[in-house]
């Protein structure tokens, strides 16, 4: 196949499996299974990640992030070119047939649209605690939906000035599967990410000097109930999230200013009263929009 010119924009087609151009797509299950071992490993993903998905790459092209190059299927081509035409022209533009391409990626649920992005420095502690706030603070978090899903909250309930600041050991939110639950929205919402050495009590210091309250959510029935203090906060709050099962570390309850629950009522036929906690991603989005609700929320 020749390369096609649709508008003004070149398409490059991609036949063999094995194309040099295409290589960062090649294999992509293999090369996010090698990542997870070690997430933070720069070889791991070669200062790239995968956007996945039509509104995926909507949100790479309009955010801060360089998109390296863009993967699709012939029929993709025609309603995406409104979106393509904002990438600079030397973008490479890749076309391959479902057949190939499926082969190329190993999975097929990415729907003919796939892009590299490159990655950025993360946004240094002192940055993010330089943001209006809300701040979202996560410890430990591993799993990837639970992670996407809390960008997207944030993107939709933390308003303009939302950061999200991750623990040493938390997964990477630039993960295909996080960037694709969260909607792209990790693209949009600022993040870094604490050294070993300063978590939890640096960040927290660092934190606390610059005006943040923290609050860790818990389950704890003598934590401060969410409502009653959000009707009182100020305007710099971090909410503290722990990963799913063993929740925040002793450590970090100690380093937060304030413990704070969410108060949920007996659960239908439970012989145990109150369901013990809610799943991570929801309990940050119940912490965001008590924030922004402020004495108006009610539950």
């Amino acid at each position: 196949m020749a390369t096609s010119v649709v508008g003004r924009m070149a398409f490059i087609p991609i036949s063999a499996l094995n194309d040099p151009r295409v290589a960062p797509y090649a294999n992509l299950r293999d090369a996010e299974l090698a990542q997870r071992r070690d997430p933070l490993d720069p070889d791991a993903h070669g200062g790239l990640f995968v956007a996945e998905g039509e509104l995926v790459l909507d949100r790479l092209i309009r955010s801060e992030f360089v998109t390296d190059s863009v993967l699709l299927m012939p029929g993709r081509i025609e309603s995406l070119m409104p979106r393509l035409s904002e990438l600079p022209p030397e973008t490479p533009m890749y076309v391959a047939e479902p057949e190939v391409f499926n082969q190329i990626v190993g999975f097929n649920m990415h729907r003919g649209v796939l892009a590299i992005g490159r990655r950025r420095e993360h946004w240094p502690l002192e940055r993010l605690s330089g943001l209006p706030g809300p701040l979202v603070i996560l410890e430990d978090l591993v799993n990837h939906d639970n992670l996407g899903g809390i960008f997207r909250n944030a993107a939709g309930l933390g308003g303009l000035g939302v950061g999200v600041l991750l623990s040493p050991r938390c997964a990477d939110p630039l993960y295909r599967k996080s960037l694709r639950v969260s909607m792209g929205h990790v693209l949009s919402v600022p993040f870094g990410r604490t050294g070993d050495g300063s978590w939890p009590g640096g960040a927290f210091a660092a934190l606390h000097a610059a005006g943040w309250e923290t609050w860790a959510l818990t389950p704890d029935a003598s934590a401060l109930d969410l409502q009653a203090a959000a009707a009182k906060a100020g305007s710099r709050i971090a909410l503290v999230l722990g990963s799913e099962g063993p929740g925040l570390a002793e450590d970090t309850l100690r380093e937060a200013r304030r413990r704070v629950r969410i108060p949920m009522p007996p659960a239908p036929l439970a012989r145990e009263g109150s369901i013990d906690s809610l799943n991570v991603a929801m309990a940050a989005g119940i912490g965001l929009y008590a924030l922004q609700c402020r004495s108006r929320l009610s539950f």
